[in-house]
C-alpha cells in the first residue's frame, strides 16, 4: 500500500513544472549531447559518450522519482482544520525559551521542508512537538543538540 505524500498546491505546481521541463528540454538536450559524443568515433573508448549516457540515466531516474511523487501526491485542504491549533501548513511564531529568540516556522510535508525558507517538516522533532498545540502552550522538542523549550506565540 502506497502512502500519500501531502503537498501544497504551490509545491505540486512546482514539481509538475520541473517534471515537464526535464521531459522536454532535459531529454532533448541530453539526446543532443549523446549524438555529439557519438559523432566523435569509437564508442568503446569514448569517455564523453559514457559520461553522457550516465547523465541520461540520472535524468531518467529523476523523472521517474518525480512521477512517483506526483502519483502519491495529495493536495492539502486546510479549510476544515481548526484555526486555533497547529497543523500542516500552519505558520507558527514561537519563542525559544532556552535563548529567548523568536522564530517563525511553517509546518510542511518532509518533501517541502526548507529551513532557509522557514519551512520545517511536521515529522521533524520541532514539527512533531508543535502539532495540535495552541497559542500560549509550552512544548519540548528533543533535538540532536538537546532539549529545546518553545512557547507558541501565534498561529496563522
Amino acid at each position: 500500500m502506497s502512502e500519500f505524500i501531502y503537498l501544497s498546491r504551490e509545491r505540486l505546481v512546482e514539481i509538475e513544472k520541473e517534471l515537464n521541463e526535464l521531459k522536454t528540454t532535459g531529454r532533448k538536450d541530453m539526446a543532443q549531447r549523446i549524438a555529439e559524443a557519438r559523432s566523435h568515433g569509437d564508442l568503446s573508448e569514448n569517455a564523453e559518450y559514457d559520461a553522457a549516457k550516465d547523465e541520461q540515466g540520472l535524468l531518467e531516474l529523476k523523472i521517474s522519482k518525480l512521477e512517483e511523487l506526483l502519483s502519491k501526491a495529495s493536495i492539502i485542504d486546510i479549510s476544515n482544520m481548526p484555526k486555533d491549533q497547529v497543523h500542516i501548513l500552519s505558520t507558527v511564531k514561537v519563542k525559544n525559551l532556552n535563548n529567548n529568540k523568536e522564530f517563525t516556522y511553517t509546518l510542511v510535508s518532509p518533501e517541502e521542508a526548507d529551513l532557509q525558507k522557514g519551512k520545517i517538516a511536521l515529522t521533524s522533532p520541532v514539527g512533531k512537538s508543535l502539532m495540535n498545540r495552541k497559542v500560549g502552550e509550552t512544548v519540548n522538542a528533543k533535538v540532536p543538540a538537546g532539549l529545546i523549550k518553545f512557547e507558541i506565540l501565534s498561529i496563522d
